[in-house]
């Protein structure tokens, strides 16, 4: 799907649409607007700032539910299960509620699809104040996973319509970052307000702030003019044109590469997550307190990570993708030190894990902005919705399964396993069509070099 030659507009993807749009300048597409004006110039740097507020608040209280287990668990009486079934509850609707949401952000503006969605996520947290028991709460967690199943895609498409190709990945690195702060934010402020007031008051705050986060949405966001003029003046396409689009979509090489990394890279993230502390505490011997240090560490430089990472995205020649392929390589290389006798070091384990926290969480800014550019004009929402679906398979299954491998096995080496071949399957499918491309390219291109204009063949001197 990826056209390489020396300049790096040709390094971005193709559309995913087989007619492809036309292009507007290098590296631009014909559904992308100017947006070097000075007004514009300015006002996308809004964008991207209330962008990054609204992904944090509407993400505040589930972010923050691992810091409350012991405030929870006495509380609530709960096992370990029952704390992590919590987490998946809010994070089972999405499965299907991504792709409902990219279908609405290709009919609606995201002022309104990304802003209703942080409604829904406030309702549902101050439903779950008020809750009787556990069961009354994993309901309203279930309310909260179907409002921020707007967030995430909204988000991107907004910052994505706003910056050209040129500045594309850096901005989107810097949205993306904006999650792991707030959950540190979160895991700050949520386990102090439990002791003080109790837990039905956390989730008073994190309805309250993600309420705030969707005013502050619908009040500043707007559409760049020239993309909002172009989509009121378009025809609807019937319904089977649409269905068509979607199913070719699917059928895309450029969409198997998304999926497949995504799949692998989001599930060695929560792997990061659910298993750094324990096993530096169990393997290398660290203290619980050190090893949550370490722990936020990672996350630290996570999101370092997804910036560098996004900005390195748009000033490389090679593509977006091969950013995506050096993060696979890497991670694989970091767990691997880790099954290791040198992975019992605490030093040694505790770089490695800032590591795994750059590369294993970084890839999230080049590949987002991937998705968003391999899209077909007007169908940047389905893409990214379908994309993320597919990532919220993993994010629901990963974890238990992970922690299953290392209670049954009791050791932490078979969860390090699964994750490497994961990675190494994405990595040699997907890699392999990257090494193919520059080799069509080439051949393309030495096939025009020896055709005359009128079909003849050039003469070479010997």
């Amino acid at each position: 799907m990826e056209h390489h030659s020396g300049r790096q507009s040709d390094a971005r993807p193709r559309p995913l649409s087989p007619s492809g749009p036309a292009t507007h300048g290098p590296g631009q597409r014909a559904d992308e607007v100017d947006l070097l004006t000075p007004g514009a110039s300015r006002y996308r740097w809004v964008v991207l700032g209330i962008a990054i507020f609204t992904q944090a608040t509407s993400a505040f209280f589930v972010q923050g539910i691992g810091a409350m287990g012991v405030h929870l668990q006495n509380d609530l009486n709960l096992s370990t299960a029952q704390l992590g079934l919590l987490l998946s509850a809010a994070q089972l609707l999405p499965l299907v509620g991504l792709l409902v949401a990219g279908e609405l952000l290709d009919h609606f503006s995201e002022r309104w699809v990304v802003g209703a969605g942080a409604c829904v996520v406030a309702v549902g947290l101050f439903m779950g104040s008020a809750a009787p028991g556990y069961t009354a709460l994993l309901l309203a967690l279930l309310v909260v996973g179907a409002g921020y199943s707007t967030v995430q895609p909204g988000g991107s498409k907004s910052v994505a319509s706003w910056f050209n190709a040129n500045q594309r990945g850096f901005a989107m690195g810097i949205r993306q970052a904006g999650l792991p702060l707030g959950a540190a934010i979160a895991s700050a402020v949520l386990p102090l307000i439990a002791v003080a007031y109790g837990w039905r008051a956390t989730l008073v705050a994190g309805g309250l702030v993600a309420l705030l986060g969707a005013g502050v949405f619908m009040g500043f966001y707007r559409r760049p003019p020239a993309r909002a003029a172009s989509q009121d003046g378009a025809a609807p396409a019937s319904l089977k044109a649409q269905l068509g689009a979607r199913l070719q979509m699917l059928r895309e090489p450029s969409m198997a590469k998304i999926m497949l990394s995504g799949t692998a890279l989001v599930s060695v993230q929560c792997g990061v997550g659910i298993l750094t502390v324990l096993y530096l505490h169990e393997t290398a011997s660290v203290a619980a307190g050190t090893a949550a240090l370490v722990l936020v560490m990672s996350q630290g430089a996570g999101v370092v990570g997804r910036i560098c990472l996004a900005a390195y995205s748009d000033r490389g020649g090679s593509g977006r993708y091969v950013t995506v392929v050096t993060c696979m390589i890497a991670v694989v290389g970091g767990m691997a030190v880790l099954m290791t006798p040198a992975g019992r070091s605490p030093v040694v384990a505790g770089f490695v894990f800032v590591w795994l926290g750059f590369f294993g969480l970084g890839w999230y800014g080049p590949w987002v902005a991937y998705v968003t550019e391999s899209a077909p004009p007007g169908r940047t929402g389905f893409a990214l919705g379908l994309a993320m679906s597919v990532n919220q398979i993993a994010i629901v299954l990963m974890p238990p399964l992970l922690g299953l491998l290392k209670d049954v096995t009791g050791s932490f080496t078979p969860p390090w396993v699964l994750l490497c071949a994961l990675t190494i399957v994405a990595l040699t499918v997907t890699a392999r069509g990257e090494l193919r491309a520059p080799a069509r390219s080439a051949a393309t291109s030495d096939e025009r070099d020896t055709v005359r204009p009128h079909g003849s063949r050039k003469e070479t001197s010997a």
